[in-house]
């Protein structure tokens, strides 16, 4: 959706896309924005307890399988086991999606990351499909008036133009861009020190994993250390997708800063924000 500042002030039910990487501040704004009565809709909760909750079950009971006792069990039915995601804590999505790697270390082969891979963009696509009729509910059946949708980082990386298209449609895009050097090398090592499995493109993996196993002289991805790919693969993911956001942005949403968003402590500090923004593109 499109604005001048004006047509913002009037818009009464507002819906917001909050795009950009981890760690630039969609949460900080998701949560505060929950707490000045927003729905929150966090597209990775929908993706673990809609679109991926059996594939989840089913890894998490594959390993329970392998353990005599808890197999025996299983195969009685006398336990259950269930995705308990939090809106707070991905935690089941982001093992699902794993790291690349040696399995003894931890990591998951190239074949299943792959399979798992495909797995999640189906889901993210389809819960940002699920965005509007959520618009629709939140007004409705919840009685909210105003709704935020809390993307992954990886919404750029999709190449799915008509998901990108419904949004703009049904909701304000907002972009958080790092701008300068330090907030990048910040975000940069949050990540590095602490490394979470990722999506990445197919084209975007198969190319930076050939670069890796050349670098490190391995000659099969089962050779790689998890954790070590991903905190060397991270910053070369950060910076391929800058181009990927702005290409969403420009034709269809705003622009602020990270630095921006840190100010925000409030519903106010945010409308005034957004003003901003749509005012800086008049």
């Amino acid at each position: 959706m499109k604005f001048t500042v004006d047509t913002f002030r009037a818009w009464r039910h507002r819906s917001v896309t909050l795009l950009g990487m981890s760690g630039v501040g969609k949460t900080h704004l998701s949560t505060m924005l929950r707490g000045h009565d927003w729905f929150h809709f966090s597209g990775d909760y929908r993706i673990g307890t809609r679109y991926l909750d059996e594939p989840i079950l089913d890894m998490i009971k594959s390993q329970a399988m392998q353990v005599p006792f808890l197999r025996d069990l299983l195969r009685r039915d006398w336990i259950d086991i269930r995705n308990n995601i939090k809106i707070h804590d991905l935690g089941p999505v982001l093992s699902f999606v794993g790291k690349l790697g040696n399995p003894e270390l931890g990591g998951v082969e190239l074949a299943d990351f792959i399979r798992r891979q495909a797995r999640y963009r189906e889901a993210e696509i389809a819960a940002m499909k699920d965005v509007p009729e959520f618009i629709r509910k939140a007004h409705e059946i919840y009685g909210y008036d105003h709704f935020v949708n809390d993307v992954g980082g990886s919404l750029c990386e999709l190449e799915d133009d008509a998901v990108i298209e419904l949004l703009a449609r049904h909701t304000l895009i907002l972009y958080i861009q790092v701008t300068d050097a330090e907030e990048e090398q910040k975000l940069i090592d949050r990540a590095v020190s602490d490394p979470k499995p990722l999506y990445y493109r197919p084209a975007f993996l198969q190319e930076q994993l050939a670069v890796y196993l050349e670098e490190t002289g391995l000659a099969f991805a089962a050779e790689i250390d998890p954790d070590a790919f991903a905190r060397w693969v991270f910053p070369r993911l950060f910076r391929s997708r800058i181009p990927r956001y702005e290409a969403i942005a420009a034709p269809h949403g705003y622009t602020v800063t990270s630095r921006e968003v840190a100010g925000v402590r409030d519903e106010r500090d945010f409308l005034a924000m957004l003003e901003t923004a749509i005012a800086r593109t008049a």
